[in-house]
């Protein structure tokens, strides 16, 4: 099989820390890989590494079919990236931020404006194309930097947490966008520390912490590997909760989750449910809510880890993974 981006004991070390720990990752062409994981983990160094931006310590990786060591400046032609926050110009307007970045990827000026009119009306940006980009909403800078992106043309497409901040219907938005990508032809490499966002935009998802890919398989591939399904029981009385939790423990053979009145529990066995029933009713408890789901991707994290991805952990291993280093470096790559 023939990967858009592959990557194979991929190692990445500043000082004393390390960052990467051997990672393999691989994601088939038109398609989105999702790279899963808390602040902190290694996703963004990874793609910085893929992105040619920094040199791994180890292990090799190929975007396109090249080295991303050996062959970066053919990298680069086929590659676009956002990152974590919008690199773009301020002080420009919505037009002049493409024009420029075209002009800078050798696009005549011809071709540089035709590019940004097809890009800004695409992004629903035109009405706003004469405006400085400091005047942009949360939402719209991310979609004038996704555009920016894509003024080459990019086969293969990082996106390096790009919902960060925004609120639900920006993220919304940019979800439709990358579909749409998608639906192009293009390659997506998706970084989030977003469950959702994983389950509803990735086709294959890695999971990293800790510098390391812990779990790889498709969103519903993992959830049975964490255990399948969920059992969900809510007593009508809060003061059988204890009831319930002392029941459901009994049969699933672990202690459950009770969390708002809400017991739960992972089962491998289906037929754990209408034990439970009986259980309860010998018991006197009468049941308002009563429900048998697949795992969620934050359930399947934490069963991997023993915390959850979704976190406020951040990482200080380097300067790299500081705000202000990310900045310089997606200025880095665009230039190129």
């Amino acid at each position: 099989m023939t990967y858009a981006i592959q990557a194979e004991g991929l190692v990445k070390r500043f000082g004393e820390t390390q960052a990467l720990a051997g990672v393999d990752l691989a994601a088939r062409t038109g398609t989105v890989l999702g790279v899963l994981g808390p602040n902190g983990a290694g996703k963004t160094t990874a793609v910085r590494v893929l992105a040619t931006l920094i040199r791994p310590t180890g292990g090799t990786a190929t975007v396109g079919g090249y080295d991303v060591v050996k062959d970066a400046h053919r990298v680069r032609q086929l590659i676009g990236l956002t990152g974590q926050y919008a690199g773009v110009d301020e002080m420009l307007t919505g037009t002049e931020n493409l024009l420029l970045i075209g002009r800078l990827l050798g696009l005549s000026r011809r071709g540089s404006r035709a590019r940004a009119e097809e890009l800004l009306k695409r992004f629903d940006l035109w009405d706003a194309r004469e405006r400085a980009a400091k005047t942009y909403s949360g939402g719209m800078r991310r979609r004038l930097d996704l555009a920016a992106s894509l003024v080459g043309r990019p086969q293969i497409l990082f996106l390096d947490e790009p919902t960060t901040g925004l609120d639900p219907r920006s993220r919304g938005g940019l979800w439709d966008i990358v579909r749409g990508l998608v639906g192009d032809g293009v390659t997506v490499l998706l970084t989030t520390q977003y469950l959702e966002e994983a389950d509803q935009l990735a086709d294959e998802i890695v999971v990293i912490d800790h510098g390391r890919a812990i779990a790889k398989g498709t969103p519903d591939e993992l959830k049975t590997h964490a255990g399948g399904q969920v059992l969900e029981v809510r007593p009508v009385t809060s003061a059988d909760e204890v009831t319930v939790a002392r029941v459901v423990g009994d049969l699933v053979g672990a202690p459950p989750e009770v969390r708002d009145g809400l017991v739960s529990a992972p089962i491998g066995d289906p037929a754990v449910m209408p034990a439970v029933v009986r259980r309860l009713d010998e018991a006197g408890v009468t049941v308002a809510e009563l429900s048998l789901r697949k795992s969620s991707l934050d359930e399947v994290f934490f069963a991997l880890t023993g915390h959850r991805a979704e976190t406020d952990e951040t990482d200080g291993a380097a300067p790299e993974d500081t705000a202000e280093g990310e900045r310089g470096l997606v200025q880095e790559g665009a230039a190129r």
